[in-house]
């Protein structure tokens, strides 16, 4: 969270920040796989990963151009990688 202060704040007042929070280490995670109906259970770290997942924030924009200047605006794109996806919504019936 190095650096990460106030970028929180001003996203709150500007109204874009729904949510967010930091994950635990690596180390403490856990993968859950079912193949032919067996759970399979591996302790983290994994070695296929080639980095870790952070945090995330939930914000609400009006488009991808908008989310991505707000990203882009996160001290932690400086050193590290901000990835910006759409909430899938699957369709109503």
């Amino acid at each position: 969270m190095d650096g990460c202060e106030g970028w929180s704040e001003e996203m709150l007042e500007r109204g874009v920040l729904r949510d967010g929070g930091g994950l635990g280490p690596p180390a403490e995670s856990r993968a859950v796989q079912v193949r032919r109906r067996q759970m399979l259970l591996s302790d983290g770290p994994f070695a296929e990963t080639k980095e870790q997942i952070g945090g995330y924030c939930f914000i609400e924009c009006g488009d991808m151009d908008e989310a991505v200047k707000i990203a882009a605006a996160h001290p932690a794109a400086g050193y590290g990688t901000i990835v910006v996806r759409e909430v899938w919504i699957p369709p109503q019936p």
